[in-house]
């Protein structure tokens, strides 16, 4: 760590804000004055002006039950039990609303309670999934569905719900693959003797927000969905606090849903439907309802007429593989589910971010093992880099190399600054050196960095992976200094007020003392206290370090390791003496630097 990587980093920063400041902020400005004017120059269809929009009754719905309260208080419900789910279908408007993933568990105890994804709407954190069909303003959603006796939701037994209302009769057939996919297929039946007009519809909702919600910035958490071939998000916190925030657009086929860090709720509609989409928040600021809705375009029944269709609804987890083999098409197995993977939080880097997953991903099938897998991507990144980097390690192994010449300058222009930079310059202008050269590895390897952080952040595929001592790489390093790593009986993390600063694990201190060992290999600052304040980086880098992810930790210490190697032989390539006894102020080399004075 040196000056040049803190001008890096402030750089680094710099070319973000501009950039979201220049390009990104006015193509959000043009998109959303697009948006708002298409949206004043359209008018609702007469169908779409009979939809309820409080899709799901929830208004009059007590959020006091606990989820078994819930469950239990429910007529009835057809149970689901697959290799991968448990859980059961609310009879009382076909809701999916209890749904848990089995081989998914809330710690990297095998016997810790599963994850559960979806809850009953009475709950305080209620989110379900619903299809269904509206009938003029009633969207039917809390209708009563009957389904044969002792019936089980399994891969190998769909489930056939019925009901009628009226002169309309109703079918929905599910079936579950053994994985997180429901097929629904629905059929109405127009049994009176004057024509009916309906209108499919689908809902996933959000009562409150997640219990486990942090409202992290990196990560885009709330109502999303691919409407026609775009990508639409909301966040929770947006829609909450601004109503008015929410998306309303159409297009061809695609999804919605709503995605917490590593789950996923959503709906799928028939691939080629015209649908209606909302991203919205339909309850309060205080007590949100949060939605994800598409509604089909309406059907006109005959009397003794039958329409049928076919949807799909995904409750489970953001594996980027089981999502990619739904976006196949139906002759490669798939489902054709347009950008599903779009799920996962790519964010603005995701030309980064894409690569370093599938690489890491690649590296973790074929050993078998995350934390070596993000070793192999550590030298994947640095050979690309080796060009580039050789040609900073050189400046900088020029610059130590003329650091008795600087020397003799600060000597000479010790009480003249500003002499003192002109001639330093002039100096670098003669020997043909830029001082800049340096910070040209490192800030390529800044938005490397942050894409690294972000893909180990959004992807389930590093949650609860172990490594050496490290059971969880997407968790901090569960080891403290302050306990000896464990030697002594005591947690000190648990002390009040500072235990949160006490977290300082092996690995950040293995990081923090690479870097430390780093910086002795760059020429100090021309400046006492500025090489001073340097001096403490690494120290504070390893606090910095220490709340996150292990794997992070893990590249950059591994990263920084190589960097060593690779500074160390460019400077032996460019004949500088590598005193490096010296420069960490170890008593032997003194001692032998003053023996070799003394011959002198």
């Amino acid at each position: 760590m040196d000056r040049n990587l803190i001008l890096a980093i402030v750089l680094s920063f710099g070319v973000f804000l501009l950039w979201d400041y220049m390009v990104l902020g006015p193509q959000r400005e043009a998109q959303e004055a697009a948006r708002q004017a298409q949206a004043t120059e359209q008018t609702e269809t007469a169908a779409a002006q009979d939809m309820d929009p409080d899709i799901g009754g929830l208004a009059g719905e007590a959020a006091a039950l606990t989820v078994s309260d819930a469950i239990a208080k429910a007529d009835a419900r057809v149970p689901i039990k697959t290799p991968t789910l448990e859980g059961s279908i609310n009879l009382k408007g076909g809701r999916f609303d209890d749904l848990v993933l089995l081989q998914y568990h809330q710690t990297v105890d095998e016997s810790s309670p599963p994850i559960r994804l979806l809850s009953p709407a009475e709950t305080e954190h209620g989110h379900f999934m619903q299809q269904g069909w509206a009938v003029g303003k009633d969207t039917q959603a809390s209708a009563q569905w009957t389904a044969p006796e002792g019936a089980v939701l399994t891969p190998s037994t769909p489930v056939t719900l019925t009901r009628t209302n009226g002169d309309l009769t109703f079918e929905k057939t599910i079936s579950v693959d053994d994985r997180y996919m429901f097929t629904v297929t629905q059929s109405v039946t127009n049994t009176s003797g004057e024509t009916k007009n309906l209108r499919p519809y689908s809902t996933v909702t959000q009562r409150n927000t997640p219990e486990e919600y942090r409202n992290f910035m990196i990560l885009h958490e709330g109502p999303l969905g691919v409407i026609g071939t775009k990508l639409y998000e909301r966040k929770y916190n947006k829609l909450k606090k601004n109503k008015n925030a929410k998306i309303e657009e159409s297009g061809v086929g695609g999804w919605v849903g709503i995605t917490n860090k590593f789950w996923l709720a959503a709906s799928i509609p028939p691939a080629d439907a015209e649908i209606e989409a909302t991203l919205a928040n339909r309850g309060t600021t205080e007590k949100p309802i949060f939605e994800a809705f598409y509604a089909m375009p309406a059907v006109s029944l005959a009397p003794g007429e039958t329409h049928s269709m076919q949807s799909y609804m995904f409750g489970g987890p953001k594996d980027v593989d089981l999502l990619q083999s739904y976006e196949a098409s139906s002759e490669e197995g798939g489902l054709g589910v347009y950008d599903f993977d779009k799920a996962v939080d790519w964010g603005h880097l995701f030309f980064l971010t894409r690569p370093i997953f599938y690489t890491l991903n690649f590296f973790g099938d074929l050993t078998g093992n995350f934390g070596i897998a993000i070793i192999l991507l550590t030298l994947i990144i640095k050979l690309i880099l080796f060009p580039i980097a050789n040609k900073g390690y050189e400046s900088m192994s020029k610059m130590k190399k003329l650091q008795p010449e600087v020397k003799k300058l600060q000597e000479r222009y010790a009480d003249d600054k500003m002499k003192l930079q002109q001639e330093m310059m002039a100096l670098y202008k003669k020997e043909k050196m830029n001082p800049l050269a340096g910070c040209f590895p490192i800030l390529l390897q800044m938005p490397i960095f942050y894409a690294l952080y972000k893909t180990l952040f959004v992807t389930i595929e590093l949650r609860h992976q172990p490594f050496l001592y490290i059971n969880d790489l997407s968790a901090p390093d569960p080891t403290t200094i302050f306990n000896l790593f464990g030697l002594l009986p005591f947690d000190p993390t648990v002390a009040p007020v500072i235990g949160g600063f006490l977290g300082i694990g092996f690995l950040p201190v293995l990081m923090g003392v690479a870097m430390w060992f780093q910086t002795k290999l760059n020429p100090p600052p021309a400046d006492p206290v500025q090489a001073q304040v340097f001096a403490f980086m690494p120290f504070i880098f390893v606090f910095i370090f220490a709340p996150f992810a292990a794997g992070l930790v893990l590249y950059w210490f591994w990263n920084t390791t190589l960097g060593i190697l690779q500074q160390w032989y460019i400077m032996k390539k460019n004949g500088v003496k590598v005193e490096l006894g010296q420069r960490l102020n170890l008593p032997w080399a003194k001692k032998n630097a003053d023996a070799a004075g003394d011959a002198k």
